[in-house]
C-alpha cells in the first residue's frame, strides 16, 4: 500500500473508532457536565495520551504479543475490568451528593491533573483497545514502511484522539447541557456509572475461560 494512502487510512480508521460510545465517552461528556469544561479538555488530552500508547505499542507489534500469549490479554483486561468497575462505584457513591460547579476562570490549573489521570486510566483499561490498534496497523502498514510514518503516526493519533474528545467537552459542558444534568444529576451518574460498570463486567467476564 501506498504510504500516504495508509497514513489516511490508518487515521480515518482511529477516528471511526474514537467516535464510538464507550467508557470514555462517558467520562468526558460527564465530567465536562458535572465539573467544567477545562477538566473535560484535561480528560480529552488524558484520552489522546493513552492513543498515542497504543500506538507506539501497535507500532512495536503488541498485537502479535498478545495473539500469542493468551493469559496475558485475560490478565489485561481482568485489570481494564476492575478499574472500570471501581470508576463506577465512585461514581455511583457520589450521585446523591450535591455538586457545586465553580466557574471556568476560578477552576485551579493544579485541579486539571486528576481529570487528565481520569482520561488517560480510562483509555488504558481497555486492552480490546490494543488489539483494535493492532489490527488496523497490521492491516493497513505498508511491509517496508518509511520512517516518516513511525514519526507521524503517533501525533496524528493524539490529534484524534484529543480532539474528538475536546469536541465532546465542548458540547457537553454548554449551559443547557450542564443545566439539565444538575437538575437530574442522581439519574445521570446512576446511569453513567451503570454504563461503565457493564463495560467493566463485560471485559472482565471475556477474561474468563468459556465453561
Amino acid at each position: 500500500m501506498d504510504p500516504v494512502l495508509a497514513f489516511v487510512s490508518i487515521a480515518a480508521a482511529i477516528a471511526v473508532g474514537a467516535a464510538s460510545p464507550g467508557p470514555s465517552f462517558v467520562l468526558v461528556a460527564r465530567t465536562s457536565i458535572a465539573v467544567s469544561r477545562r477538566a473535560g479538555l484535561a480528560t480529552a488530552l488524558g484520552m489522546g495520551i493513552g492513543g498515542v500508547f497504543f500506538a507506539s505499542l501497535a507500532l512495536l507489534g503488541l498485537h502479535a504479543l498478545l495473539s500469542q500469549v493468551g493469559w496475558l490479554y485475560a490478565v489485561l483486561k481482568l485489570a481494564g475490568g476492575a478499574y472500570l468497575l471501581y470508576l463506577a462505584f465512585r461514581i455511583w457513591r457520589g450521585a446523591a451528593e450535591a455538586l457545586v460547579v465553580a466557574d471556568e476562570g476560578k477552576t485551579a490549573p493544579a485541579g486539571l491533573l486528576r481529570p487528565l489521570l481520569f482520561g488517560l486510566l480510562t483509555q488504558l483499561s481497555n486492552p480490546k483497545t490494543a488489539l483494535v490498534y493492532g489490527s488496523i496497523f497490521a492491516a493497513l502498514m505498508p511491509a517496508e514502511p518509511p520512517l516518516w510514518l513511525f514519526v507521524f503516526l503517533p501525533p496524528a493519533v493524539f490529534l484524534i484522539e484529543a480532539g474528538w474528545y475536546a469536541i465532546v467537552a465542548a458540547a457537553f459542558s454548554a449551559g443547557r447541557p450542564r443545566a439539565a444534568y444538575l437538575r437530574s444529576k442522581r439519574w445521570v451518574d446512576r446511569v453513567a456509572a451503570a454504563a461503565i460498570g457493564g463495560l467493566g463486567i463485560r471485559l472482565m467476564s471475556d477474561a474468563l475461560p468459556p465453561p
